[in-house]
């Protein structure tokens, strides 16, 4: 697991409409950026440096793995989506939006474009405001003293008014969740989506480990033959890393994101079995899920079976090109009639045919929100 960092980021915002400008900004750095944990209140202040109208000034916390030149970046992408370019400007202007990094753990920082701690901080009480509302005994680096006791000491004499306003704090999909299971056909991008949450929001992440399997190459070389073994090995491997990884979710509270479920295995033996191995599969299936955690919600990524087969081809696994487009067909059924009989599972169905959250961030984010928008059954 990555290494989780508090930074303390100012926003301000003097042209439009203010708060909306801000509450925006706020959604987009805690889609991008890191988990917003705290806001402080709304400060009115006159423009600074320049004639202007006045700024609407908060300052936020934020954990996030984020290395600093990566958190730069989000951040000034987020203030060119917003209508700033920064690259053009010449001293102080209006601005839409406005966002700095103040401090970034205890860490001195100095690159060609990022000074950390922001070097004006300590001359500027509309940072120093609201940055000690929310963190009043965060030490200074450089300073080596309490952001509160940097504002009793700020010799800037404009006054940073508190307004009545509130802004949201977004909801992450670390404070909903404790563990999303995805799943999806062969070739749907479920282990692509897993890796990729897991990074953004450091979670402990479970993925499957069907390449170690040595009757993989065997079934699809002969299936009939190796089905039983295949699906049995299977079992006992998801059986162990699930029991294994979710009872230290049960002891630590880790967020745990997996890129499938047990119930996978089930799915797949309705398929390759005969009906005899099968009853006897189900027997041993049975007596093992009752061990197993169940998921705050199950995902379960849809692709339709000519965009599975092209992806299927794409990533090019020998033992994977004798699967056909009835056998994936087969198993979209199966994964079918399991959602439609296991609501206690918080099942979600995303269709991602027309959407590629591997190179789009606009896809990818398309799929967060939709997950977190997700209200499982047990919360209605």
């Amino acid at each position: 697991m990555k290494i989780v960092r508090t930074t303390y980021l100012s926003l301000g915002s003097n042209l439009g409409d203010k708060l909306r400008n801000l509450q925006l900004a706020i959604d987009e750095i805690n889609d991008l950026v890191g988990h917003v944990r705290k806001i402080s209140s709304v400060y009115k202040t006159r423009s600074w440096g320049f004639e202007g109208d006045d700024f609407y000034n908060i300052c936020v916390e934020i954990s996030s793995s984020l290395s600093p030149e990566r958190m730069i970046s989000r951040l000034l992408d987020i203030e060119n989506r917003m209508g700033r370019t920064r690259a053009v400007e010449q001293g102080y202007k209006n601005r839409l939006i406005d966002i700095d990094i103040l401090l970034f753990d205890d860490e001195i920082i100095f690159y060609d474009n990022l000074k950390v701690p922001h070097p004006e901080m300590l001359n500027r009480k509309f940072v120093l405001v609201p940055l000690a509302e929310i963190a009043p005994n965060v030490i200074h680096p450089i300073a080596k003293k309490t952001i509160l006791v940097c504002l009793q000491n700020c010799t800037d004499t404009e006054p940073a008014e508190r307004i009545d306003a509130c802004l949201a704090r977004p909801v992450s999909l670390v404070e909903k969740f404790n563990y999303i299971a995805i799943e999806g056909n062969i070739g749907s991008g479920k282990t692509s989506l897993a890796r990729r949450i897991g990074d953004d929001f450091n979670a402990k992440l479970v993925l499957e480990r069907f390449a170690d399997n040595p009757f993989l190459p065997k079934f699809y070389a002969d299936q009939e033959r190796y089905a039983f073994p295949l699906e049995m090995s299977f079992l006992a491997d998801r059986y162990h890393q699930l029991t294994e990884d979710l009872s230290q979710f049960d002891l630590f509270k880790n967020f745990i994101v997996s890129d499938y479920y047990i119930f996978k295995s089930l799915i797949f033996a309705q398929i390759t079995l005969p009906k005899e191995e099968y009853n006897l599969y189900r027997k041993m299936f049975d007596v093992m899920y009752k061990e197993i955690s169940k998921p705050d919600v199950y995902v379960f990524l849809y692709q339709n079976t000519g965009r599975l087969v092209d992806n299927i081809k794409k990533r090019g696994r020998d033992y994977e090109k004798n699967i056909t487009p009835d056998y994936l067909e087969k198993i979209h059924k199966g994964y079918a009639t399991f959602i439609k009989s296991k609501e206690e599972l918080n099942p979600l169905v995303i269709d991602v045919s027309e959407l590629d959250f591997v190179n789009s961030e606009t896809d990818y984010r398309k799929i967060l929100r939709q997950i977190l928008d997700f209200e499982p059954q047990s919360n209605k």
